[in-house]
């Protein structure tokens, strides 16, 4: 690794360790199609730190500290993974060591489904955006699905006027691809009897867990606030804070990466440096 000033954001050795061996295996075949095969000469710990930086501060690229490899390299990179599944890759493979080291199996058996609308800048395409009537916001929309612990194992981003409904069947079949195991999930009342229906012909029983109406304002609804904290923890991430992507495939690239932020810190027991308790 380079010799600079640490940020916040970068990866410690331990946290490294945990990702170093995808991203060497994806350059080292990239490298086995190209004719010359001769290696690149940028370190891919510090486009990951550069793309960490990104994720958590909610800059532009190309407002990038010069101390990273140049702002285009960096997204060249970021965009090769993001289209070749890398990100969706190592959110899945940490999901399963952080479930172990919970004393759970790696393979998940019940999960928590939610989604969350979000504004977006003006640079996103008015073709991709749309409006969430109920909650009256012009953007996108993200749906997650999460474990019990909290731990994101899917993730879509669609327009905001899609509904829960088409949005909770796209993630019933992805949880379900990707996680076979899976047959129990909760969601809120958003869901209604096309997304059940959808889960059981997957063999997946879609419990709607509904609020208590006799308990007056904020309440912890049971289940449900599991994939609501978890919704919480992204928007620590400043490039999800609202919607600033030009494709809903990087906008649910940047919940991946901020997943695999936070699951590299849970498997190796860090915590990221804030200002309470420094004065």
């Amino acid at each position: 690794m380079s010799e600079r000033k640490p940020y916040p954001s970068d990866l410690s050795d331990a946290r490294w360790a945990l990702i170093e061996p995808t991203l060497t295996a994806w350059r080292q075949a990239r490298l086995d199609r190209r004719p010359t095969g001769q290696p690149a000469s940028v370190e891919l710990r510090e486009v990951f730190n550069a793309i960490l930086y990104v994720n958590r501060t909610g800059i532009a690229w190309k407002y990038l500290p010069h101390d990273f490899p140049p702002h285009g390299t960096v997204y060249a990179y970021y965009a090769a993974w993001r289209d070749e599944g890398i990100f969706a890759q190592l959110n899945y493979d940490l999901a399963g060591l952080a479930r172990v080291k919970e004393g759970r199996k790696a393979e998940p058996t019940a999960c928590i489904i939610d989604t969350q609308s979000v504004k977006t800048s003006t640079n996103v395409p008015l073709t991709s955006q749309g409006v969430d009537a109920g909650k009256k916001i012009v953007g996108r929309k993200r749906g997650i699905v999460t474990d019990t612990l909290g731990i994101i194992l899917a993730a879509t981003v669609t327009a905001a006027s899609l509904s829960d409904n088409a949005i909770g069947m796209r993630l019933l079949d992805q949880v379900k691809t990707t996680y076979p195991t899976i047959s129990k999930t909760w969601v809120d009342t958003g869901f209604k009897n096309a997304a059940i229906e959808h889960g059981a012909r997957l063999g997946i029983d879609v419990e709607v867990v509904s609020r208590n109406t006799e308990t007056r304002g904020f309440h912890v609804v049971k289940r449900r606030w599991v994939v609501e904290r978890s919704l919480g923890w992204l928007m620590l991430h400043r490039r999800l804070s609202r919607d600033y992507e030009n494709l809903p495939t990087s906008s649910q690239a940047m919940i991946h990466i901020a997943a695999i932020n936070n699951l590299t810190k849970r498997i190796t027991d860090e915590t990221t440096p804030t200002w309470r308790g420094t004065y």
